[in-house]
């Protein structure tokens, strides 16, 4: 449980800083328009913040965290939300910069945002097992964090 809690509190950090960037950052470059560095903290916020809160009462109901599916969904989706917003800065650190940012940039933000989809199925399917009670052997459980 204390690792979810802290990805809560680390992309609580990470959505306050980024906000507080993206503010300094287009004002010192005089920037009036739209780039994602707009959106980064409510991403951070929202989908990383909330979200691992909500898995956090959702583990202490279930004690989901002594699935193994947990850790892989764990590791998936903190990957790729990293990735995600790591390109979403770079494209707005760009853009505001008066750079067309690269199509590549877009691309691998899309492979974050896939690898969201599959830490979302799998935080589903660890749900699903407690759920339905069918994770109760040896095999499918792991020693608690």
């Amino acid at each position: 449980m204390k690792k979810i809690y802290y990805a809560a509190l680390s992309y609580l950090i990470a959505g306050l800083i980024s906000g507080l960037f993206y503010r300094s950052f287009t004002k010192a470059n005089d920037f009036t328009g739209d780039s994602q560095l707009s959106v980064v903290h409510t991403h951070l916020l929202a989908l990383g913040m909330l979200f691992f809160l909500a898995v956090l009462a959702l583990d202490k109901l279930f004690t989901l965290s002594n699935l193994r599916t947990f850790n892989a969904f764990f590791w998936t989706y903190n990957a790729s939300l990293t990735l995600t917003s790591g390109m979403m800065v770079l494209n707005g650190i760009l853009t505001v910069q008066g750079t067309t940012p690269s199509a590549a940039i877009a691309g691998i933000s899309g492979l974050g945002h896939i690898g969201l989809t599959a830490g979302l199925i799998l935080v589903f399917i660890t749900l699903g097992k407690r759920v339905s009670g069918k994770a109760t052997t040896e095999a499918e459980l792991t020693p608690a964090n």
